[in-house]
């Protein structure tokens, strides 16, 4: 059963920080690596934290942490290193390629700096939780603890493709300001500014909406065309991925993983964390709450900092101090914002069937527990001229959250399906996924699913979304969608809304309805498309969920 699960306050004596030095060292190939160093300016040794950062060491400082000199203060080294090729350090950066050897090299090297007890913890978010992945994989002999926040686990899946469909609005944003880095490190003042300004405004309405000129023009600074013409699991994403190394990955490094809600990567985080902990022998342990992956996100509730996270975790596993409090699985609930202890994610095991007399983008379908006894068949159009925009969720970073998406579901290319009001609460904790059966008058399209609570209000706001791409010749019958996680409980009053369109765009690119490829297609080139969703005893789509419903179904 689910509880309330308690907060880690611990108080620590504080220490005095020695001014930070910038200390250099060289990987195994000879390629210099900078970094700042922050130590307490007292006797005796500590345990190292490592962060190896790939927006430069500056300026990540405290954009999702403490500054070091907070760690430093409870009694560690901290490390904040430039990787390959970015801020202050040499080589080329080429996202993921020389982390695995480079972050092995990284962690020996830290393990022997002055003030260094010998043993290594790293951390970091995004890049540098996949970096920390990497270097695990090496199993460096000095590492103790990793932390990866809001990383995933695989390259294609979770960073470059989600479903079958390129990840549009967030790879792009991070080409741009990865490609205006470069520019800036070779000192082109001219295409720095270009891509800079086209990171703040993503330039998807270019002729080609997936390649824009300012990516086509300066393609040398940056890996998108490589991401973007590489559209199916291969070889090359696996020499790039934690989850393709993991049989190398050593079970006594303690593993602290940090995901959100609405983080674009949480699906591979949940993945490792559910092989990680049936194979560990050291703890493992998965936190997942309001978050973004640019930090904390509106929610009810209390929210702990990553840096009580972090302390907490690293006191226990690098110096043995404080109680092991809480269950391997912390889930905050984002309808009354309390967190949830949990020994495991649940599975997506109960189920609600869709049922419909035709007009489920005009009144309504519906949700229920029983398999309907007559078939259904619902028609939308999704018209590329106006796409169904994304709102809120996951797959926009700068616009993740948990929106009223009320006025969306009221269009006319988008079908939806209710439960009635819940009698008592309900609560959903754990995997979600659909089951549709679904079909079109083209050879590739697109569904976008978005579970919802319909509060008593009125408001719908999204729980978890899905997006599948289906090429050619793929299987429809059905079409299994994963939903990412979910934990909320419902109040009484409330119903659960189901919602279903042919794009969710700019997160994903408008399907064009021809089976080209997005870098391809320019905006002329898209074609209506119509989609049959099916329901019923012999089409049976369903949507799967962690919990069964209680009350009135």
């Amino acid at each position: 059963m689910t509880h309330l699960a308690p907060m880690i306050h611990q108080s620590h004596d504080l220490l005095p920080v020695r001014p930070p030095e910038t200390v250099s060292m060289r990987t195994r190939d000879g390629v210099r690596l900078d970094a700042d160093l922050y130590r307490p300016d007292a006797a005796g040794s500590w345990p190292v934290l490592l962060l190896r950062v790939a927006c430069g060491r500056r300026t990540a400082l405290t954009s999702h942490y403490a500054h070091p000199r907070w760690y430093a203060a409870r009694g560690y080294v901290v490390v904040v290193q430039d990787v390959r090729g970015c801020g202050t350090s040499d080589g080329r950066f080429r996202p993921f390629e020389a982390e695995r050897e480079d972050g092995a090299d990284a962690v020996a090297w830290a393990a022997s700096l002055p003030g260094s007890s010998g043993g290594v913890a790293t951390y970091g978010c995004g890049y540098a939780g996949m970096a920390q992945w990497l270097a695990l994989a090496e199993a460096p002999p000095a590492l103790r603890a990793v932390a990866p926040a809001f990383a995933g686990w695989d390259v294609f899946s979770d960073w470059a493709y989600e479903g079958g469909a390129f990840r549009l609005a967030d790879a792009m944003g991070w080409a741009l300001r990865a490609a205006a880095e470069a520019a800036r490190r070779v000192e082109d003042g001219t295409g720095h500014r270009l891509l800079s300004d086209a990171a703040r405004r993503l330039p998807i309405d270019d002729e080609i909406p997936s390649r824009p000129q300012a990516l086509r023009d300066y393609a040398r600074y940056s890996h998108y065309d490589d991401w973007l013409t590489n559209p199916v699991p291969g070889p090359a994403w696996a020499a790039l991925s934690p989850k393709a190394m993991a049989a190398a990955m050593p079970a006594e490094v303690a593993v602290l993983q940090v995901g959100g809600w609405y983080d674009p990567r949480l699906a591979g985080t949940l993945d490792a964390h559910d092989l990680l902990a049936a194979r560990g022998r050291a703890p493992v342990r998965l936190v997942v709450g309001p978050w973004t992956a640019d930090g904390p996100a509106a929610a009810p509730g209390e929210t702990p900092t990553l840096d009580t996270l972090h302390l907490s975790w690293f006191d226990r596993v690098l110096k043995g101090e404080g109680a092991d409090r809480g269950g391997p699985v912390r889930l905050h609930d984002v309808e009354t914002g309390r967190w949830h202890d949990l020994p495991a994610i649940p599975p997506a095991e109960a189920v609600l069937h869709l049922a419909s007399d035709g007009l489920a983008n005009r009144q309504g379908g519906r949700l229920g527990l029983e398999l309907p006894d007559l078939a259904g068949l619902d028609v939308v159009v999704h018209d590329p001229r106006r796409p169904v925009p994304t709102v809120g969720g996951h797959a926009v970073p700068e616009a993740a959250g948990r929106p009223d998406r009320a006025a969306i579901d009221r269009r006319p290319d988008v079908a939806t399906y209710g439960s009635l009001p819940l009698d008592e609460p309900l609560t959903l904790a754990g995997r979600v996924a659909l089951d549709l059966w679904v079909e079109a008058d083209a050879p590739s399209f697109d569904i976008s699913a978005v579970l919802s609570v319909v509060r008593p209000d009125g408001r719908v706001l999204p729980l978890t979304q899905g997006h599948a791409r289906v090429e050619p010749g793929d299987p429809t019958r059905p079409l299994t969608i994963a939903m990412r996680a979910v934990c909320a409980t419902l109040a009484p009053g409330s119903a659960l809304r189901l919602s279903l369109a042919g794009s969710c765009f700019p997160a994903y690119p408008v399907n064009p309805g021809t089976g080209a490829e997005p870098g391809e297609t320019r905006r002329v080139d898209a074609l209506p498309i119509t989609l049959l969703i099916h329901s019923g005893p012999d089409r049976p789509s369903r949507l799967r969920l962690p919990a069964g419903p209680q009350g009135r179904g």
